[in-house]
Formats: structure tokens, sequence, C-alpha cells
């Protein structure tokens, strides 16, 4: 198996005209992508966007790398991630392509893959596609051609999918401001909500290419909780830009996080006799939430850090529910991705059904302070972890937090970045033992002297 240079965890992403996101390379992929997802004749690839600027220019090189393998092209225009992945299916194509950088600002950009079933492609596929970007563009005959075309019904039938995943008592009554990061889901949230018949307040909805996920949407929150106050709603809802991934701001405007949203569901899911296998969490994943779902007398695992190994976990364990913390949830008796519109009805359902508040729904969880301290390296994060007096660091920490919190030392996926998490009962110790396990790792990284 070779090692992969392009394809990271989530996807191809980088900044827009710096290889890999180039209009080059973005064509000679979409060539790639259709000798290996689409070999057979007249298969069928669809390509959906966020709202950046730049999904044009990778669209279009996409489009006709496609073509030119003989591959049928239908353009989705903006929608979710998740969109994508639901109508890959639901039309019977071969594959489904996503251009877009998720919370990231508009200079960057990205394309991720979907199979046929929906599921994003595995390591050894991605490996395959990387092998043909290698090889010689060879286009078919003319007649051969991809043909390409608008795919205009889309919208219509993803928003039909999201409003039959819920499940509960009508949504009248209920006043949601709604933050679509300016991204993708600025046309079908809203939709969606009004449909269930809730009173909606849609703010970041005015997209122009540039604004996606600026200061707006679930990685910048404040805006959104003026909102819920000023508009005296029940609760409030933030996007990402590609609404893979959602977060809550309750009535008195504190926010709900991933690991609570993951309770939430888990507590309604079990109370229908619906919840199957152990919950899945990732490694971030707080300990306090572990601790209330296990009070609930449900199983929780932990996967390595992000979606895609949180739900090979949840298929390998038998699991209907999981996410992260920072709102990845993927519910799988609704659906077969994290699904940010999805995971928010599932919310609602639980709140009209119970009928009570949102901030209801959690007060049986009691989240540990969580400290995070992120460690530069030059060269092998992996060896500075091997280092004796890190391991002896952490050792000594969680004997000093004795069983009152927990320890996790990581190295970033994307950075050269060692990634130090204290959590613990109290800040103040959460906060101490993560300072001093990071001066550990940090002089472990020093280059050597000698």
């Amino acid at each position: 198996m070779m090692s992969r240079q392009f394809f990271g965890t989530d996807g191809i992403r980088g900044l827009v005209g710096k290889a890999p996101m180039t209009p080059e390379f973005a064509l000679k992929l979409g060539w790639a992508a259709g000798r290996v997802l689409a070999r057979e004749p007249g298969a069928h690839v669809l390509i959906g966007k966020d709202t950046r600027r730049s999904g044009y220019l990778f669209e279009s090189a996409l489009e006709a790398g496609l073509s030119s393998a003989g591959v049928r092209v239908s353009l989705l225009g903006p929608l979710p991630t998740p969109a994508v992945a639901f109508l890959t299916r639901d039309v019977g194509a071969q594959a489904g392509i996503v251009i877009s950088a998720s919370h990231n600002p508009h200079h960057d950009n990205g394309v991720k893959f979907f199979s046929a079933d929906g599921d994003k492609l595995s390591d050894a596929v991605e490996e395959e596609i990387e092998s043909w970007v290698a090889k010689d563009l060879v286009c078919v005959e003319p007649e051969q051609l991809g043909l390409v075309r608008r795919f205009d019904d889309g919208r219509r039938r993803y928003v039909q999918f999201c409003c039959e995943s819920y499940h509960g008592p009508s949504l009248q009554g209920l006043r949601i401001v709604l933050d679509c990061a300016n991204g993708a889901a600025y046309q079908v949230g809203p939709e969606v909500l009004r449909k269930l018949g809730a009173e909606v307040v849609s703010i970041a909805d005015q997209p122009d290419g540039f604004n996606i996920n600026r200061d707006c949407g679930s990685t910048h929150m404040e805006h959104l909780q003026q909102a819920v106050l000023q508009h005296k709603a029940d609760l409030g809802i933030a996007f990402d830009g590609d609404a893979d991934r959602c977060l809550l701001i309750d009535a008195s405007g504190h926010t709900v996080d991933g690991d609570q949203i993951l309770y939430i569901i888990a507590r309604s899911r079990l109370e229908a006799g619906q919840l199957r296998g152990p919950v899945v969490g990732t490694l971030m994943s707080n300990l306090g939430v572990e601790q209330a779902i296990r009070a609930l007398g449900v199983g929780f695992e932990r996967a390595k850090v992000g979606d895609r190994y949180v739900l090979e976990l949840m298929r390998a364990q038998g699991s209907n529910l999981g996410g992260e913390g920072s709102g990845h949830t993927i519910c799988l008796d609704r659906t077969r991705t994290g699904d940010g519109i999805v995971s928010a009805l599932q919310v609602l359902a639980a709140m009209q059904t119970a009928g009570t508040a949102l901030a209801e729904l959690i007060a049986g969880v009691s989240l540990f302070p969580q400290v995070l301290i992120n460690v530069k390296v030059d060269g092998s994060a992996a060896r500075v972890l091997k280092q004796p007096p890190v391991a002896e660091s952490v050792r000594i920490s969680e004997g000093r937090l004795g069983g009152r919190g927990r320890v996790l030392l990581r190295a970033s996926g994307t950075e050269p970045l060692i990634r130090v998490m204290v959590e613990a009962d109290q800040q103040s110790a959460a906060q101490s033992e993560a300072e001093f396990i990071a001066s550990r790792v940090q002089a472990a990284a020093a280059p050597s002297t000698h």
C-alpha cells in the first residue's frame, strides 16, 4: 500500500491556487476518479459544492476531467455535503463529489468523495485514485465523452429526506434562530424547519462567495447567542460551511456542543427503545459526557478523531449513534453520514416529545473543564511522543488527577503539532497539568545541541 500524498482524513484540502488546489490538479483528479469510481459504461457522478467563489473553478475542472474519462456528470449546485451523499444513493450514481473546505475560510477549498453507497472512500480506494493521478491523462474518443448537465431536483429531494428523518410532534410554536454560516445550507436549512412548522429567524444566509464561515456558523457562536436572546427564541442552531455539523444555543444563550447533542439523542433513543449498541465518541469526547451516558446504562466507546473513524467503529460495534464534540453527529437509523440538519432535527424531536426546553435535556451532564495546548515540533511528532520524559510527565499528571480527569497526547494529522489535552474536575487542575505536560513535550521536541 502506498502512502497517500494528497488525501487527508477528510478528502483533499488546501489554499486555492496553491498545490494541490489548482485547476490543473482538479482536472487530473476528476479524470483519475472517473477511471477508478466509474469504470462501467454510462457511469454517473454527482458534483455538489458550498458557496465559495472558487467552487465554480473546481467544478468546471472536475467535470472536464470526469467527462474526458467517459463519465456522465450531474451538477447539483450549492448543497450540504450530506445532501450529496444522500443523492448519490438516491439516484443510483456511482460516486458523489463535494467541493468544500467545511469550516475553513473562503480562501481554502477541498474535494471530498462518496461511494455509490454514500460512504466516504476507503484508504485503499483513495490510494488507487492517487496512483491514476500520477499517470498521463488519456481522453476517451469524442463519441464516448461524458454528458454534463444541471440536476435541478436535488434540493427538493434532500429537503423531503430531512423532513422524513424527523419523528416527533410538529415544531409549531417553536421560534428558532438559524445560523447558516453563509454556506451550503442557506436555502435548505430554513426551508426544512419551516416545513415542519417552526418559526425561523435566519441569519448568515446571504453568501457572496467570500463570507462563508466569516464570524458566523459553528466556529463563531457569539452572533447566534446574541440573536437568540434578542429574538427571545427557544433555541439557536449553527451549521458550518458545508452543514455536516451543527452546534446549538439554548434559550439562555448557552452553547450546547456535539458531546451534549450526543447525550440528548442517546437518552431520547434509549427511552424510545431505539438505541443499538454503545454510543461512539472520540478520544477527545468529554469525560463528563461519557460518565453521563454510562449512567444511563449505555456503553461508550472512543474512536480516533475524525468522523470516518467514528463511523467505522459504530459499524464494528453495531451502534446507531456516534459523534464528535465539534458537532459531527451520525445517526445511522436516519442517514449514513454526519448531517447537521438531521442531527438538529433529532434534538428538536427530543424536545418536542418530552415537552421540555433544550437546557433541561442536558441537566444530567456535567462537562469536565478541558484544556488543549498545541506544541509545535520540528520533525517527527511520533518520535517526540516516545521520549521517556514525555511518558513520565503523563504518568505524573495522571497520578495527581487520581481518576478525576484524563490526559491525551496525540500528533495532529494536518499540522506539525502535538496536541496536549487534559480534563479535570477543576479548571485550575486541568490548566496546570496541561502546562506541565506541554513544557515536557516542548523540551523533548527542542533540537539537540549535541
